[in-house]
């Protein structure tokens, strides 16, 4: 397995180029099972989970081509012939976002064979949303090893109000509708940029979609979606995360060709703790106000302060003085990166879904193990300020998710490797 060797110390000076977001351009992808013809997306980041994506699609019977060279963050996708309406458990163990593929294949094919969702180990991602929402469109859902078995002549649409608010399941039964018959009204909606960055796609399939963005949308099925292009969101994670590391090491970091208006509970929150920003029309400047302050964060659904984001803060609070009270609304099970973080010499007390965190210790050098996507970024942003080497395990968690992340760190003065390559390599 991978492992990153960080030697900490160094302020982090420069620019970073922010990738396509991975959650935006996984549903996208499911999107093109909608239509015969051809989709088109462009900013599409070079991270495995788009790579079992592409797996996934293509055991499918659709044509799916990554591109590379010059096209290298553009994927072209056609759905001509879906042979095989199969999410197979082989392909799908490791990533979430299977579940996706699960309304749209029942729309367009009438049968969707799902195996259930795998991923990051972060707390319960319940598709019985899924289900409870297909079945009230006409759909006949069974399980049996491990697997969803959905059958419809053809969706009807309805009127479904989510007992709770979900990315994952506004986004399928949303692809689903668009296919339906008649009208659906989705209530108590996700109104997360991916959302709605989808929903520009699906319009421009030919969808009939309003209120995406808000916690209502209608959709009125039509019978047919054509092909389309688009340009994938740039990831707000992703960002945000690098505005941790710019904040964390007292750099001056230019996070470029970002979307601030998606940052806007994470800037103020660094605000808070006396980080300076300056934010332009796709760009956040961070520098070091001086002494980091503490400050508290509560996770909640956009636009609140996000639970991808709450990791990476934590890390910043270990160097911050004062106490600061971190509590996770959305998982259950989502600090579990805080016993590494404690072996590096953070002071951290977990009680049920608050974690309590007093700085500003020093943190050391130590070997952590990576224990999700989130946890590994948290673990890197510690060992960017610690004394001495960190050697941190199982970074294949950090590729599901963010593009060439050591590269770009180096790219600003990080001295951060693979195992077996040299510090100073680019």
């Amino acid at each position: 397995m991978d492992k990153f060797v960080v030697r900490g110390g160094n302020p982090l000076l420069g620019t970073i180029k922010v990738s396509g977001a991975k959650n935006s351009a996984l549903p996208c992808m499911a999107a093109a099972i909608l239509t015969e013809d051809e989709v088109i997306l462009e900013n599409i980041p070079q991270v495995n989970d788009i790579e079992t994506e592409r797996k996934l699609l293509t055991s499918m019977g659709a044509e799916v081509e990554l591109g590379y060279g010059r096209a290298q963050h553009r994927t072209r996708i056609k759905c001509a012939i879906l042979s095989d309406p199969v999410a197979k458990y082989e392909i799908v163990k490791t990533m979430r976002a299977s579940s996706l593929v699960l309304g749209p294949l029942i729309a367009r094919t009438g049968i969707a064979r799902v195996a259930m969702p795998g991923g990051c180990a972060i707390g319960g991602r319940p598709i019985d949303l899924h289900i409870n929402g297909l079945e009230a469109m006409g759909a006949t859902i069974t399980q049996d090893h491990g697997y969803l078995e959905a059958r419809a002549d053809r969706l009807k649409g309805a009127h479904i109000v989510f007992d709770k608010i979900t990315v994952t399941g506004t986004e399928d039964l949303l692809m689903a509708a668009t296919l339906a018959e008649g009208e659906s009204v989705f209530e108590n909606c996700a109104r997360e940029p991916e959302v709605t960055d989808l929903a520009a796609l699906l319009i421009a399939m030919g969808a009939k979609i309003e209120g995406a963005g808000t916690g209502t949308i209608r959709i009125q099925g039509v019978s047919k979606l054509h092909g389309a292009r688009h340009r994938i969101n740039p990831d707000r994670i992703e960002a945000g995360t690098f505005l941790i590391a710019g904040a964390i090491t007292g750099g001056d970091l230019n996070i470029d060709c970002c979307e601030p208006k998606h940052l806007g509970a994470l800037i103020s929150k660094l605000e808070q703790c006396g980080v300076k920003i300056d934010v332009g029309a796709d760009h956040v400047r961070v520098r070091s106000g001086g002494e980091l302050k503490a400050a508290d964060i509560t996770t909640e659904e956009y636009p609140g302060f996000p639970t991808d984001m709450q990791a990476q803060y934590m890390a910043l609070a270990t160097q911050a003085e004062g106490t600061s009270t971190v509590i996770e609304n959305i998982f259950e099970n989502r600090f579990m990166h805080v016993q590494e973080l404690i072996r590096m010499g953070a002071n951290i007390m977990i009680s049920g879904r608050t974690a309590t965190v007093r700085g500003k210790t020093p943190l050391q050098s130590a070997a952590v193990m990576c224990s999700d996507l989130r946890a590994s970024a948290s673990l890197v942003l510690a060992a960017l300020v610690a004394d001495g080497e960190t050697i941190l395990d199982r970074v294949y968690h950090l590729d599901r998710g963010y593009e060439h992340f050591e590269e770009k760190l180096r790219g600003v003065g990080a001295q951060i490797r693979r195992m077996g390559d040299v510090f100073g390599k680019k």
